[in-house]
């Protein structure tokens, strides 16, 4: 503990000093979840807080637990299940902090934008789960766009239905998508099942998998407009193994390498030779070292359920991208600059705290610069059309009176007051740290170095190296969540088919 506070006055003091020059900094984590331009944050005097990175200590009988905020997600869950504790919220990349993750984790020390330290009360709360817990796992594959219409349109409503503690979906075609739920149990599967893993390097990937248990389905209409079908497969899958599940491949992500590197080809061999690649914290190291998240979309969007087809069909129709996920939200109540309820994208916030779905857009834009900034822009539109807002993670190219229109005019100035009651005015605002500065990008990107990396493969290659060189794959290969069953190895079976 005296290590924590040793570090939290070290980073209180250069706070300080650099309030007393206003001088402009940002906040190092030493790895980020962002796919904004990293070349936009050179020159620009950082606060390193990488080191705060750990669990120190759990108490099991209040469900606290007394975390600095960079502690990644899997270090977490890792800490709390020992003691029959699991976080509330999980990110699904083990990587994403818990204090980057989180909208308002209440903190036991705050520094201020001036440097002042305040230690406060507050650890955060968990939700209890004993035994050997594992969630019962349905996905259910539905067929057909009529099936797809009706399935939108309920979606919201399954997080409570029958009492699932997991929901999400994955849509990998107009035609053809999966509802996946989760109800937490302790009862052991049977002889006939299994016990599903997805960490290990001769695991499947998870979108794969569902994909694949479902792809019977897809191909079962011939004429997917007039006619649908459902089937559902039962399946237990560990606690962590089910919280991480996308972890390896990034959701569907990492298939975009081996369509960078083709002719390599995507097969289960070389998905298992290059696994050390393939986890989240490697796959973000190796595009940012390659420069190629210039042109790749990564965007989540927060939609109304009416507005989530057609914003679909705007996405199949004019950036072909392929499959989307699906999370039901609900939308914040009181200002937030996460995705929330708006009036037909005029700005007005809606006063009722309503639901909300996730839709996540990842997939490659066009190679041509100009042509990747218009297509970000345009699907900027749309969303606001539609009445949507997205998460500011990925590229943002808003102007600024469009930015303050979609998230709120009458929250800027709550937020400006905020800035001026703390003295963070001589810090960048939310939009100077989220937009893309297109006019700044030439001079940054003319030299041998980009002009180098832009050469295929070499781009490609320089990130490989650049991840290696983090060593993060050591991160996923000593994880302690791993599922390796009663032999050390993950238990198989047969799925349970209605």
């Amino acid at each position: 503990m005296e290590h924590h506070r040793q570090a939290v006055r070290l980073v209180s003091a250069t706070v300080r000093s650099l309030f007393e020059r206003s001088e402009p900094y940002r906040i190092w984590h030493g790895s980020t979840n962002s796919t904004r331009p990293p070349h936009q944050k050179a020159g620009v005097r950082v606060v390193d807080i990488s080191g705060l990175r750990n669990v120190l200590s759990v108490d099991a009988a209040a469900r606290t637990a007394l975390v600095e905020p960079n502690v990644p997600m899997d270090r977490l869950v890792e800490s709390t299940l020992p003691h029959g504790l699991v976080p509330p919220i999980v990110m699904e990349f083990p990587g994403i902090t818990a204090g980057a993750g989180s909208r308002a984790p209440p903190a036991r020390a705050v520094v201020s934008a001036t440097g002042t330290l305040t230690r406060r009360s507050g650890p955060w709360r968990w939700f209890s789960r004993t035994g050997r817990s594992l969630p019962r796992v349905r996905t259910r594959g539905t067929n057909g766009r009529v099936a797809w219409r009706r399935r939108l349109a309920r979606f919201g409503r399954c997080a409570a239905e029958k009492g699932n503690d997991y929901v999400d979906g994955i849509l990998f075609s107009k035609d053809h998508g999966v509802i996946v739920s989760g109800k937490m149990t302790d009862d052991l599967p049977s002889e006939d099942e299994r016990v599903q893993t997805f960490s290990h390097p001769r695991d499947p990937w998870f979108y794969l998998h569902v994909q694949d248990i479902t792809k019977t389905l897809s191909s079962s209409s011939s004429s997917p407009e007039s006619s649908s079908s459902e089937s559902t497969v039962t399946e237990y899958i560990p606690l962590s193994e089910y919280l991480f599940r996308y972890d390896r491949g990034g959701f569907w992500v990492g298939k975009a390498a081996f369509d960078f590197f083709n002719p390599v080809p995507f097969n289960r061999f070389f998905r298992w030779f290059l696994d050390d690649f393939m986890h989240t914290r490697m796959l973000y190291r190796a595009l940012h070292g390659s420069g190629e998240s210039a042109r790749f979309i990564v965007q989540d969007v927060g939609m109304p359920y009416e507005s989530a087809e057609p914003f679909i069909n705007y996405v199949s129709d004019e950036l072909a991208i392929w499959p989307l996920w699906l999370c039901p939200l609900k939308t914040p109540s009181g200002p937030s600059f996460h995705p929330h309820l708006r009036d037909g994208g005029k700005g007005k916030e809606k006063a009722a705290h309503g639901e909300m779905l996730n839709i996540g857009v990842w997939g490659w834009g066009p190679s041509d610069r100009n042509l990747f900034i218009r297509a970000n822009r345009a699907l900027e539109r749309r969303i606001d059309e539609l009445g949507g807002t997205k998460w500011l993670y990925a590229h943002t190219y808003y102007p600024p009176s469009e930015f303050w229109r979609v998230y709120g005019s009458a929250q800027q100035k709550q937020y400006e007051a905020l800035r001026q009651k703390y003295l963070a005015t001589s810090l960048p605002n939310v939009y100077d740290k989220v937009s893309v500065k297109v006019d700044n990008d030439d001079a940054v990107l003319r030299g041998w170095k980009p002009w180098l990396k832009a050469l295929w493969p070499i781009g490609g290659l320089w990130g490989i190296w650049k991840a290696i060189q983090s060593k993060d794959y050591l991160l996923h290969r000593r994880a302690t969540w791993k599922w390796t069953g009663e032999a050390g190895e993950a238990k198989t079976g047969k799925a349970k088919s209605t």
